[in-house]
């Protein structure tokens, strides 16, 4: 199917360039100065190895951002496949000569730097399910047999992302897949008839497709204490380390549980746990708040497009970066299982960082396109 959009006079590039909310970018480089901060109590008061490395990240990520958030939104609508494409060969690269560490095989070894695909494929994934329900009608996303190519383009590299194994990312690929179907209309009964599918393949699902120690993970959730020394032991610690922190934290460098080098992983998945240590729940407050106002900015952003396009590309991007925030914080809390999760511009991670601006600048994209109409023409026309 070819597109045929309104004639509308093209932006330039200084009006693509002005309408750029840069209370939005504001907002993202003070959410970001937050991490760097982190980064550097968790090398103990050392701006290297990871705070260093993170600014750079940053800088480059943001140059990426302002690069997309001024492109043509019809470039993304025609390369939606492209970009899904691109990203589905390179999981299947990590599944025959990925890179192996932590038990985990997730990498692609540049030599000068390493590439995680599957973060990648966070974009892919919402720029072809937005191309594909954007080209569709509402009488055809009620029926099933619509639903089929977009089931296999989401359940394709869930699946590929398990195998690596990463139960995390696989988790988020899916919700937010199911978040884009929702969003496009598709009708509540098949939500229903999924889930009922969903229950009845946990049995197969744990018995063929987990791993040990994932089914390990899941176990000690729901009894942490069984387990103190080995599976427990993560969540355990965060969980002191949150209670220690009170209300208005020990102070910056001031961590006891972070410092001491009880808490694991204290630059990468569980970052806000040392940050709630060190500057209590007001802390967490503050960041949290930081964290809604950019989701607001991302949904008001979305619903304020007048092309289905760029709704469905601004929701995406907002939900994926929700369910990111939500499963992180909701894993150091003990309340979800540890599935090994990023904590977004806060975190230390290099392909997460520059996936997670990338979205951004396709956030403010859709910003400086939303009131361009887009109108999916019928085969043949120009």
């Amino acid at each position: 199917m070819r597109f045929q959009s309104y004639r509308q006079p093209e932006f330039t590039f200084s009006q693509r360039l002005w309408n750029i909310n840069w209370s939005f970018v504001l907002l993202i480089i003070a959410t970001a100065a937050i991490g760097f901060g982190m980064l550097y109590s968790a090398a103990n008061g050392s701006i290297d190895p990871w705070a260093s490395r993170q600014m750079l990240r940053f800088a480059v990520g943001l140059v990426v951002m302002l690069v997309v958030a001024v492109s043509n939104i019809r470039f993304w609508l025609r390369y939606a496949y492209a970009v899904y494409g691109l990203g589905l060969a390179l999981l299947l690269v990590v599944e025959f000569f990925g890179s192996i560490g932590m038990g985990a095989q997730r990498w692609i070894d540049l030599g000068f730097m390493t590439i995680q695909p599957s973060e990648l494929m966070k974009i892919g994934l919402i720029l072809v399910l937005a191309r594909y329900f954007y080209a569709s009608r509402v009488v055809d996303v009620e029926r099933i047999t619509h639903l089929f190519l977009p089931i296999a383009l989401l359940a394709g590299p869930a699946f590929l992302v398990l195998r690596q194994p990463d139960l995390g990312t696989a988790i988020l690929l899916t919700a937010t897949g199911v978040a884009m179907f929702f969003l496009a209309g598709v009708r509540i009964w098949l939500f229903v008839t999924a889930a009922i599918a969903a229950i009845a393949a946990i049995f197969p699902v744990w018995k063929y497709v987990l791993l040990d120690y994932q089914k390990q993970r899941l176990l000690t959730f729901f009894n942490p204490e069984k387990d103190p020394l080995g599976a427990g032991y993560h969540v355990l610690q965060s969980k002191i380390a949150l209670g220690s922190g009170g209300m208005f934290g020990k102070g910056f460098l001031e961590g006891s549980q972070s410092h001491l080098s009880f808490l694991p992983e204290k630059h990468t998945d569980f970052i806000f746990t040392m940050l709630a240590e060190e500057f209590g729940m007001v802390g967490g407050l503050v960041l949290l708040t930081l964290y809604l106002l950019i989701l607001m900015y991302g949904f008001f952003i979305s619903l304020r497009s007048r092309n289905q396009f760029g709704r469905l590309v601004g929701m995406g991007i907002s939900s994926a970066f929700f369910f990111n925030v939500f499963v992180n914080i909701a894993m150091v809390m003990g309340i979800l299982p540890v599935v090994g999760m990023p904590l977004p511009l806060i975190s230390y991670g290099g392909t997460a960082m520059l996936t997670l601006m990338f979205g951004f600048g396709l956030l403010m994209c859709v910003n400086v396109h939303r009131d361009v109409t887009i109108s999916p023409g019928t085969a043949g026309e120009t």
